[in-house]
């Protein structure tokens, strides 16, 4: 897949942009001014695979915590500001790796200058990220609630940052409408040579959410834009992570541990798939070899259709055949269907699974 070509910044250790990983991020839902509920929460998403992390820092009790939280956790962290500059300084000088502002919205130049400053001197890329339901009067005024005014408002912000000489930026440009949000990104990369960090804001609940993000951030990935993604969800933040990474394997754009090949089922399965499926999928979850397992249901759907998985199982009538690259390894009794599958992938891949 060709990829916008894009300028290439560094969030801590985390390429952002030309040919680098597409990176996953989340946001902290723990207050800020917790240094403990923070800390717990960035655990909870290094392990499971985050690569950015964002924190709200709307006032002086959570800029206060910031160093502590910086000593804690070796993610990079990302300060989102609005409106006060001195918390963005604030955060450049606790060794924050990025700054999420809007310099139009952060006061005077020379305010905007002194935030340049500092993330100059601290090595610290600037993300100018923009909503759909924060564009200027003015611009709603020229070009309505479309795509080319949230384009507009995100190149207003960039200007003020070029104009200061500082181009170590990263932008966003979001709407909770899935088409608004696609016309604007690939209006943006038409524009402008930075990385874009993509989303769907304000997508919702875990199942609308993804199906939203799915179908936003994977058209756009599948166009070659894009550097770093979050699926937002309304739910614990360990959820965007896990639906970013699946995300960005389903495009082709990680190999990372096992994808799952399963059929829907039919009046010819004889076994309980759903279940089956469910299974496998949660005991090889810890596997981080790139690995396509298939679970189908009966033998039409079996070796034949799934022959390019490395490993699978199909179903008969109270029974099942497990299979590696299309070659029947055994028939088992159907409730040994996944300890068989398991045992075989730990024996030829050496993997670790849960049980």
């Amino acid at each position: 897949m060709k990829r916008e070509e894009t300028k290439i910044i560094h969030v801590g250790p985390v390429a952002v942009g030309g040919d680098a990983p597409v990176s996953v991020q989340s946001m902290l839902t723990a207050k800020t001014s917790d240094p403990e509920a923070c800390l717990a929460q960035l655990a909870a998403l290094e392990a499971a695979g985050c690569d950015i992390v964002r924190l709200a820092v709307p006032d002086e009790a959570a800029a206060k915590a910031l160093p502590e939280i910086r000593r804690g956790t070796k993610l990079p962290l990302v300060a989102d500001i609005h409106f006060d500059y001195k918390l963005a300084l604030a955060a450049a000088d606790a060794g924050f790796d990025a700054i999420r502002i809007n310099p139009g919205n952060i006061g005077s130049e020379d305010k905007v200058r002194a935030v340049a400053d500092a993330c100059r001197a601290n090595g610290v890329p600037i993300r100018v990220g923009v909503n759909s339901g924060s564009i200027p009067k003015d611009l709603l005024a020229l070009y309505g609630a479309t795509p080319e005014a949230l384009v507009r408002s995100a190149l207003r912000h960039v200007h003020i940052l070029e104009d200061l000489n500082f181009d170590d930026i990263c932008v966003s440009l979001k709407s909770s409408s899935v088409p608004y949000t696609v016309e604007a990104y690939r209006r943006m990369a038409a524009a402008v040579p930075y990385p874009l960090h993509l989303g769907v804001t304000e997508a919702g609940t875990p199942y609308t959410g993804i199906i939203k993000s799915a179908a936003g951030i994977g058209a756009l990935l599948l166009d070659g834009i894009g550097s770093t993604i979050r699926v937002s969800l309304t739910a614990d933040p360990v959820e965007e992570v896990r639906a970013g990474i699946a995300l960005l394997k389903a495009v082709g754009l990680r190999k990372q541990g096992v994808d799952l090949v399963a059929c829907p089922t039919c009046g010819r399965t004889s076994i309980d798939l759903i279940a089956l499926a469910s299974e496998v999928e949660t005991r090889l979850a810890s596997v981080k070899k790139p690995l396509t397992v298939a679970v189908m249901g009966c033998v039409v759907n079996g070796p034949g259709e799934a022959r390019e998985a490395d490993y699978g199982v199909a179903g008969g009538c109270g029974e099942g055949i497990v299979f590696k690259k299309g070659e029947i390894v055994q028939k088992v009794p159907e409730a040994s269907l996944a300890d068989a599958l398991c045992d075989l992938i730990a024996k030829e891949e050496g993997a670790e699974f849960s049980k």
